[in-house]
């Protein structure tokens, strides 16, 4: 029970983290282009997980099994983190952080063709209702923003992606190997997509030198991200991954309250209808999973 308590509580506050580095995440919108800001902040996680890396495991942590596996897990990231960053700097951070919960649905549906699980009936319920949600919270962003808006949906269909791709690859390497590989592939990935910005001289992805504060803040939320990485693996090996599963959902109220406090974006009340019912989804799929198993 102790255990139990105790994993669920570090769940939490690597959950609320993950919120609290997505704020200083938006707060460099127009700062620096979104490409760059994504290509330092895994520019420096894999250079600070490969040093981890290299201290604990040598040169034979760097030989991963399945390395084709391990590239569709960094590409995956890399789309998945680069629609997260453009969507926070254009839209608030609750109703992006809303519509990205969309995930576990959307991995529980992908599953089964991607990995020959089978779709639940209760799969499909909770997509229904996720994707009314989602019609909910995209409404008014759709008529302001247009297509941009659904940029939290590629995102969540990418992590969803990311997911699948964890699992296939179970046993491939440590929980660090794991963290290392992917970053050191989404870092040049998303080098190569900041450097195509100002080959092709799109406005608001053409580089400049960054200010020592953008650089800072980069660098701060590396290093939440890894922290918030690490305390929710602490707590999953503690508590179970069915015990923490709804600990993620902290994510939700900490981003509505710093995007309210920060930002200025109070989210209306259809929008938080929309949230609830991704929410609901999410949670009931949980549940009828945990009974099932």
């Amino acid at each position: 029970m102790q255990d139990t308590r105790s994993g669920i509580l570090l769940a939490v506050a690597g959950f609320a983290t993950l919120s609290i580095g997505d704020a200083v995440l938006k707060s460099m919108a127009g700062l620096w282009p979104v490409t760059a800001v994504a290509a330092l902040r895994f520019s420096i996680g894999a250079i600070a997980l490969s040093a981890m890396l290299a201290y604990n495991e040598g040169a034979a942590g760097f030989r991963p099994a399945r390395p084709w596996l391990q590239v569709a897990r960094g590409v995956c990231l890399a789309g998945a983190s680069l629609s997260f960053f453009s969507a926070i700097f254009v839209m608030p951070l609750a109703e992006t952080m809303a519509i990205t919960f969309l995930s576990p649905v959307l991995t529980a549906l992908l599953s089964g063709p991607l990995l020959g699980e089978k779709v639940r009936q209760a799969v499909w319920i909770a997509c229904l209702f996720a994707l009314v949600g989602v019609a909910l919270i995209l409404r008014p962003n759709l008529a302001e923003l247009g297509w941009p808006a659904v940029l939290p949906l590629v995102s969540a269909v990418f992590f969803s992606l990311m997911i699948i791709a964890n699992r296939a690859s179970t046993g491939s390497g440590s929980a660090l190997a794991m963290q290392a590989y992917m970053a050191l592939i989404a870092a040049p990935i998303l080098i190569l997509a900041s450097v195509g910005g100002e080959v092709a001289q799109i406005d608001g992805l053409r580089l400049s030198w960054p200010s020592v504060d953008v650089i800072f803040r980069c660098a701060f939320v590396a290093l939440t991200a890894s922290t918030a990485h690490w305390l929710v693996y602490l707590g999953t090996t503690s508590a179970g991954a069915s015990q923490i599963a709804p600990a993620s959902y902290i994510q939700m109220l900490v981003a509505t309250l710093l995007g309210w406090w920060f930002f200025g974006d109070v989210p209306d009340a259809i929008t938080m209808a929309g949230a609830a019912i991704i929410i609901g989804a999410g949670l009931y799929l949980w549940r009828d999973g945990a009974q099932k198993g």
